[in-house]
């Protein structure tokens, strides 16, 4: 499970990278396990894990807050960095960007002006 964060006229993703690899921007995020509640809780609990089938949410962001964040993937250096970035809410910026995986940034490309005028 994924969310789309909205906070006011930006999008906000996260920076992802390794040592000695290539950046990519991808949304916060991670799996829903049998011992979640339900479909937010999941999402409280990690930032990023890697899964098979990904639904995404679109959430607006009332408070970012990158120290309040958690999870043993922030504490192992192989995990690589994530940073989180906020871009403009427009097709130019979501282009720009090298988002994960490739078909997130087509389904935002149909929704920025949505959102935006909303």
């Amino acid at each position: 499970m994924r969310a789309v964060l909205l906070d006011g006229d930006h999008l906000v993703f996260l920076r992802r990278g390794w040592p000695g690899g290539s950046l990519y921007w991808t949304t916060v995020g991670g799996s829903v396990e049998s011992d979640d509640a339900d479909l937010d809780t999941a999402p409280r609990r990690e930032v990023e894990t890697v899964t098979v089938t990904q639904h995404y949410f679109l959430a607006d962001l009332l408070d970012l807050r990158p120290e309040r964040r958690s999870g043993p993937e922030l504490d192992t250096p192989d995990t690589g960095d994530f940073d989180p970035v906020r871009i403009p809410l427009d097709a130019t910026a979501v282009t720009a960007l090298g988002l994960h995986p490739p078909e997130l940034a087509a389904y935002l490309l149909e929704h920025v002006d949505a959102w935006r005028d909303r």
